[in-house]
């Protein structure tokens, strides 16, 4: 990671306090798969399958290696629990995770002691890291941009925080009419899986809107691919043709640019 000065004029905070506060009453579920995180458990080894192969591809990595993501930094934006943070520790990486709700980062850091795993565990928000000049080879940030106050602003500091040569990796919730059965009626109505009012169909990004975002940030887009939920077989798979309820979208901050 390396550091640079901070700018004069940070960005306003993307954090929604109550989007915070919603998290923050449901911290100590993180690690309980059959809890009200349970969907996440579920998606868990496809984001991570779908993550490490982008991140293996753009810097020459051999997953099969011992460690591969050693000497890379990473950070995980609105880490929760660290669900994601702590298996990409153990791929060798050097991760930092932050997250606004300090319930949640209590919750993390206890359960990396436990595992005995070294991650960066801060209570704080993408803006604040920017603004302290922080800059990461890789930038996660699932499902998270469904949830801030300003989906392009945070896009935009989350491109403040990957370094030159540095990918962004962003998943989060189509809006249709699909995600509003599966994500809405289905996880939050019928399953249960999720408190009522944990999404707002409203506040979902179709992956054009979160493509012309990042664009406009100043990444290059490089992939975009779908997260499907099969209930016959209760398991999830990638798909680049069906992007209609979950989705993950790879940008690269080009060197040169």
């Amino acid at each position: 990671m390396t550091e640079r000065p901070a700018p004069s004029n940070p960005a306003p905070s993307s954090i929604d306090p109550a989007e915070v506060a919603k998290f923050q009453a449901m911290a100590r579920e993180w690690w309980d798969p059959q809890g009200k995180f349970k969907p996440l458990h579920m998606l868990n080894p496809t984001r991570l399958d779908y993550v490490t192969t982008q991140i293996a591809a753009q810097f020459g990595r051999d997953l099969a290696a011992a460690g591969p993501f050693q000497g890379l930094t990473l950070l995980d934006i609105g880490c929760g629990g660290g669900l994601m943070a702590e298996p990409m520790a153990r791929l060798g990486a050097t991760v930092t995770g932050a997250d606004a709700a300090e319930g949640n980062i209590a919750i993390a850091r206890l359960h990396a002691e436990e595992q005995g795993l070294a991650i960066d565990y801060r209570a704080t928000t993408a803006e604040a890291l920017a603004a302290d000049g922080h800059r990461f080879d890789v930038v996660m940030a699932l499902e998270i941009v469904e949830h801030v106050a300003d989906p392009a602003q945070f896009i935009a500091t989350c491109r403040e925080l990957v370094a030159p040569g540095g990918m962004l990796i962003v998943s989060t919730l189509n809006r249709t009419a699909r995600s509003f059965a599966a994500a809405i009626v289905g996880a939050e109505w019928i399953m249960r899986w999720l408190p009522k009012g944990t999404h707002d169909w409203r506040r979902f990004i179709t992956p054009d809107e979160l493509a012309q975002m990042t664009e406009a940030a100043g990444l290059r887009v490089v992939d975009r691919c779908g997260m499907v939920f099969n209930p016959l077989g209760w398991n999830w798979s990638l798909s680049h043709r069906d992007l209609s309820v979950n989705y993950v979208l790879t940008a690269l901050h080009d060197a040169d640019a």
